[in-house]
């Protein structure tokens, strides 16, 4: 830990500006405030504190002429800032005492804020743990999104079906918020182009376009135990300027109308997190946030330097999924048309500043546009696109002379810009976000561009933010490993690995089951207050966190749930080790079958409701609304960690790293990042399940699950009984989907689901072999440090120092 002088704030100094905030900001005295204003002013405390040492932090990067790296993503899943940047600031108990000497509880106040949810799920939450592995390891690091007014929307369950109602969360969230508006940046969208020749030069001018400015607002992002302080610049869409001519013929609408079209593109996020709907808005969306960011980029560069010759020297631009493709193409025009750099100069500076990360090997998923929807949305873009893939086929051509494999390799095909092959072809480096996912986009998804620039192709497995999940929401496991190990951990994770030497201490191995048992205890409350329900917390708590997928399979999950149901109705005496499934989700909103999986599982819980006898064996619980702070409640509460989806799908997966530092026990496929923490935990520490990507890839021509329904009586019944009613509703959609197509193979891994489900609990039964799987989860989760996975970044892709 860090010395007591190096704290960032004493108490008394603490309380001394706390009680300055409330009196000249809300003209009130601590014994008068409202819990919102003791949040707002102890929040701006911290939000001054941070840009300091931000900007501290940057004169000494400029001075030394560092590097710096910017992480370019359409969402951000932030969560809550004011309990993460006291703990990583080291001045959580300062704050803690100085509120309890003026007879407040800092619990009550954490809760007075809202998740800021500018994103669907993974992909997000990722960007947002790297932001604070970014600091936490000493980096200059910028992230670039969007401000929108309405995050992730609330979700709302009605008879178990899901409704959505709208995020707004900046009333609470702007506190986090500090405008630049100096700082705005034009962005150019519609119009034509014109092309001319002035003494040699060719020229290229936009015409009739119309300007949106983009306007930055700055939250800073605090990393544990460093000088480092990360920024997330949010752009906000406002009109460059009002119509008045307009106005003044007394077209008032038309005079607003053009406002707000321009407001719209950062109003709310798009809550579709694998399909690009190929609209205008969202296409919209991806090049405001691409111009204003390569613009800011670009003018923060010059200032220092006073050129762009050195831009991929002393910058790395990081694209986080195709959303931020549009970056390429847009630092090729400023370097082409707004400084005259040659194609050949200006190709060089881009490809050895860009770096991309891949998230998806689902054809569906990869991001497609519409040439006509580009040209016309960003004509100027457009162009500089169809020469970049000119260019690239011709080189293609010269050195294969193989027609097939050119048109497969381009970026444009039936009249459509494929993202991902642009990022591929315009990036020093492509990686994948677990060695097996990595793997795939090699063998398959870039097979021909692997084969053609092998180097570029690179793994970084993900990692989390893993002091949120531990340090700050599981107090006693960080207590007995701190009384254990000592407190290095909290810094460098792998020093977990520590716990190990415990595994056959039945002291430790008992504290562990208590400090499960307080955190089972605590969730439970949680849940009796919000929804009223009475968990057991003798029960294992088997926890499905997560997007709601047909691949995640929460299909196969309930299934399971069903023919269990159905088992212990013919045979209520029967010996069954007693569990509670938690489950929480959301589903895009247009996403019909896995809404309809949603509404099941509710009725399911609704079902298990009717019979108190059953119930104490076997219970569901869906949960609403899950978010980041949801998460931090549950995660050290779960026993088993449900990572099921079909061997080859899941990219890599995160909720698997924080349920495992809990020390829950993963039962899941050799998918994603659950074939890194089979290789950390050894096979006695991990439930694995299913086919495997090979086995997967042979059985999916001649799949045929309706075989299987009639040959399997206990998967029979099970979807019988969805196809004829749980509760009293009916669910033949999902029931003729799993007879008769089956995507995602939920009927192929039943037997083996259902075995690893019972081996789940009879390891649990045993109450010490279940301590040790445990303790050897927390002592294996280091390496999925956002840490780990930064520094990779910082030494193999971004060239930092």
């Amino acid at each position: 830990m860090a010395k007591k002088t190096e704290k960032t704030i004493s108490k008394e100094e603490l309380k001394k500006q706390f009680i300055e905030v409330l009196h000249n900001d809300f003209q009130t005295i601590p014994d008068e405030a409202t819990d919102k204003q003791v949040y707002e002013a102890l929040s701006k405390i911290v939000v001054g504190i941070l840009k300091t040492k931000r900007r501290h932090f940057t004169m000494a990067t400029q001075s030394a002429g560092k590097k710096k790296v910017y992480y370019l993503s359409m969402e951000f899943l932030m969560g809550r800032s004011l309990k993460t940047s006291l703990y990583n600031l080291e001045m959580n108990n300062q704050a803690k005492e100085m509120l309890k000497d003026l007879g407040i509880s800092i619990n009550g106040i954490y809760e007075q804020e809202p998740d800021a949810g500018l994103g669907n799920g993974g992909l997000g939450r990722l960007a947002a743990c790297y932001l604070d592995a970014l600091a936490a390891d000493g980096y200059h690091a910028t992230g670039y999104s969007i401000c929108y007014e309405y995050g992730i929307f609330k979700q709302k369950l009605e008879d178990g079906w899901q409704t959505e109602l709208p995020d707004n969360w900046l009333p609470g969230g702007s506190v986090w918020l500090v405008p630049s508006p100096t700082k705005a940046i034009e962005v150019r969208f519609d119009g034509e182009l014109k092309e001319y020749w002035d003494n040699q030069y060719h020229c290229v001018t936009h015409e009739n376009y119309t300007s949106v400015m983009a306007v930055p607002y700055d939250l800073y992002v605090s990393g544990y135990g460093s000088k480092a302080v990360s920024k997330l610049r949010l752009w906000k869409a406002e009109m460059a300027s009002f119509d008045m001519p307009f106005f003044n013929k007394g077209d008032y609408a038309k005079a607003l109308s053009k406002n707000i079209m321009s407001q719209a593109i950062t109003k709310v996020l798009y809550p579709n997190d694998n399909h690009a709907e190929g609209k205008s808005l969202r296409l919209r969306q991806q090049y405001f946030l691409c111009a204003a960011s390569v613009g800011d980029i670009v003018h923060q560069h010059m200032s220092v330097y006073g050129t762009l010759d050195n831009l991929h020297e002393k910058v790395a631009i990081h694209i986080n999924d195709t959303h931020p493709t549009l970056a390429i193409p847009e630092l090729m025009r400023i370097l082409l048309d707004d400084c005259g750099y040659s194609w050949d100069k200006a190709w060089h500076i881009v490809t050895n500043t860009f770096a991309y990360t891949n998230h998806t090997v689902m054809p569906e998923a990869l991001e497609k546009w519409d040439c006509n929807l580009l040209k016309s949305v960003c004509p100027r873009i457009f162009s500089i696109i169809i020469e970049i893939n000119e260019r690239y086929c011709r080189d293609l051509w010269e050195r294969y002379r193989d027609e097939a494999k050119c048109g497969h390799m381009s970026i444009v095909e039936n009249n459509k810009v494929k993202m991902a092959t642009l990022c591929v072809h315009a990036s020093h480096s492509v990686n994948g976000v677990a060695k097996i996912h990595s793997e795939i986009i090699k063998k398959e998804t870039f097979k021909d561009e692997y084969l053609d620039t092998p180097t570029k192709f690179k793994n970084v497995t993900n990692g989390i933010a893993y002091r949120r999940w531990l340090y700050q929401s599981n107090e006693g496991l960080t207590e007995l490993l701190r009384e254990k190990i000592g407190d290095g951990f909290l810094k460098n994770a792998s020093e977990l690995s520590k716990l190990a030497v415990f595994k056959n201490d039945e002291n430790v191995l008992n504290r562990l089951a208590e400090i499960k048992k307080e955190n089972k205890e605590k969730f439970a409350k949680y849940v009796k207050n919000q929804y009223g329900a009475v968990l057991n917390t003798d029960s294992i708590f088997d926890v499905q966190v997560k997007r709601l997928h047909e691949y995640k399979r929460q299909q196969l999950n309930a299934l399971n749930i069903i023919a269990q149901y159905n088992y212990l109705k013919a045979n209520p005496n029967a010996d069954f080790v007693p569990k509670t499934y938690i489950f929480a989700a959301k589903a895009a909103p247009g996403y019909y079958m896995a809404k309809q999986i949603i509404k099941l599982i509710w009725n399911i819980s609704q079902e298990l409701k009717k019979n108190d006898k059953l119930r104490e064996k076997l219970n569901v619980i869906f949960l609403e609304d899950y978010n980041v702070s949801l998460s931090e409640i549950l995660m050290p509460a779960a026993d088993i960690s449900e990572q099921i989806s079909l061997a080859g799908t899941e990219a890599s997966g995160t909720g698997n790293m924080k349920l495992m530092i809990n020390g829950a026990i993963t039962l899941g496929t050799m998918d994603g990042a659950n074939v890194e923490i089979h290789e950390q935990v050894g096979d006695d520490n991990i439930i694995i399940f299913g086919m495997n990507v090979d086995e997967v890839n042979s059985c999916k021509a001649g799949y045929r699950p309706i075989e299987i329904y009639n040959k399997n009586q206990i998967v029979k019944q099970a979807i019988d009984t969805i196809q004829y009613g749980v509760n009293g509703v009916q669910f033949p959609e999902i029931a003729d989907a799993l007879k008769n197509t089956d995507t995602y193979m939920a009927l192929k891994d039943f037997d083996s689901y259902q075995q690893a489900q019972k081996y789940a609990s009879e390891c649990y039964a045993d109450k010490m072999k279940w301590q040790r799987m445990s303790l050897a989860n927390i002592a294996g989760a280091g390496i999925f440090s956002a840490d780990r996975s930064v520094e990779e970044y910082a030494k193999d892709i971004w060239g930092l120092t």
